[in-house]
């Protein structure tokens, strides 16, 4: 299964809260921290949530 790499590139200062708990959701506690999820729609939508927040990179 495909995984993929989201990594927080921007602060969650000024953000909505939902968009700070998709974040926590995410495992992301700052910027510049990664994790790596399994490509599920669940993740792919909490992703979209906070798309301007982080990037993503696909990893096998």
């Amino acid at each position: 299964m495909t995984q993929l790499k989201v990594t927080q590139t921007r602060s969650e200062a000024g953000c909505k809260q939902n968009q700070r708990d998709t974040l926590r959701s995410l495992g992301l506690k700052r910027v510049g921290h990664s994790v790596v999820k399994d490509d599920r729609p669940e993740f792919r939508g909490m992703i979209n949530t906070v798309s301007h927040l982080v990037t993503v990179e696909e990893v096998d």
